[in-house]
């Protein structure tokens, strides 16, 4: 009996707390609303609404009281609510996750060690010198991986075995001159066998260092890496000048090997040709009418790899009578080929069909030295 009359008067304990703070809320609105209509009515006091205006607004407030009155439950007190249900959240947030969850452990990716990759340049051998020296003999150094065997090769033949070291370079350096002549340099290299991509050509003139030159041969282009200081009379000469009636002109000579010749006619710049591995060039433009008898100036420049003149002829001449098509005639040189003779005399090298049909010739590419061949003259 004791517990259940306990059990009434707490209940009715609640509903008086709850009575009180639904009459201290209604309170607290109307005095807000008294606040509010006294604060409206001063800013309205200069105006004067119709009489229809002030019932419809005093019918209006009525039913907002209303409506205020008649919210009960869960629409009555919305916010505290709210409110309640946020501070349960983030008690429960800071017990059971913020407080007692496990370390955060953050992942570092596995870093490989710093590796240390070869230049590029030395994916192959390569040369970083090749110098010819006062008595002839020539001078090698380059690069491989460090402490390899690098073969130097001359002409297609191994002549040294050197051995590179902690930084991959390697010097070869005979004793023995070179005698005058045409020389290609390539490198092989051994773990694996590997060849270099680029090769130097060396010309050893007869008449010294001072004429020889060293030229590094890559897939794009050539670099002088010793060029000639000194050049003597025969270094560049002009055998022969032809001047045909199609208004071309044929300068043919000789000079140091793989350097280029260019050719200006009275100050009128004509073309350039390269000079073979034998020392042959030639060289064909086109120049226009000449008139017989006049006389005309040509001069033909010799250029190192880097493009400077370092030898000219100049060679005055008189207009001669043009040749006839079956006057002309070509004595084939060391290292000429069809196609070469073929553009100088007949602009375009694939003509060189005719120049073999002419001089029944059934091989094209088998011609031989001073073999005399008559070229046709196209207009």
């Amino acid at each position: 009996m004791t517990k259940k009359a306990n059990m009434g008067k707490i209940k009715r304990s609640t509903d008086d707390m709850i009575d009180d703070a639904i009459a201290q809320q209604n309170d607290w609105q109307e005095n807000r609303r008294t606040y509010t209509r006294g604060f409206l009515k001063s800013l309205n006091m200069f105006a004067r609404p119709s009489a229809k205006k002030v019932e419809s607004q005093s019918e209006a407030k009525i039913e907002v009281k209303e409506a205020r009155n008649n919210k009960t439950g869960v629409k009555a007190y919305w916010f505290p609510i709210m409110c309640a249900l946020f501070v349960i959240f983030m008690v429960i947030w800071l017990v059971f996750i913020g407080v007692h969850r496990e370390p955060r452990v953050l992942a570092v990716p596995n870093i490989p060690e710093p590796t240390v990759q070869q230049i590029k340049k030395y994916e192959t051998p390569s040369f970083d010198i090749v110098r010819i020296q006062h008595d002839g003999s020539i001078v090698v150094a380059g690069r491989w991986k460090a402490n390899t065997n690098v073969s130097v090769l001359v002409n297609n033949k191994v002549v040294s075995t050197q051995r590179t070291d902690e930084n991959g370079e390697f010097v070869y350096a005979p004793t023995t001159p070179f005698a005058a002549g045409n020389y290609t340099f390539a490198l092989l290299g051994t773990d694996p066998e590997v060849k270099s991509d680029d090769k130097v050509f060396v010309y050893v003139s007869e008449h010294g260092y001072k004429n020889s030159l060293s030229l590094l041969m890559t897939k794009d282009g050539s670099t002088l890496l010793q060029g000639p200081y000194l050049l003597k009379d025969g270094d560049l000469t002009v055998s022969k000048i032809d001047y045909l009636d199609s208004g071309r002109m044929i300068v043919t000579g000789t000079a140091l090997p793989r350097l280029r010749v260019s050719m200006i006619l009275n100050h009128k710049y004509l073309g350039f040709a390269r000079v073979s591995d034998y020392r042959n060039f030639g060289l064909g433009a086109d120049i226009g009418d000449l008139e017989p008898g006049k006389e005309y100036e040509l001069i033909v420049r010799l250029h190192d790899g880097a493009g400077r003149t370092v030898a000219n002829i100049i060679h005055k001449f008189t207009a001669p009578e043009m040749t006839g098509d079956d006057d002309t005639f070509y004595t084939v040189r060391r290292g000429d080929c069809l196609w070469v003779i073929a553009r100088n005399f007949m602009r375009r090298g694939i003509l060189f069909s005719i120049i073999a049909e002419r001089n029944n010739i059934e091989n094209p590419d088998l011609i031989f030295p001073k073999q005399k061949l008559q070229i046709p003259v196209i207009k």
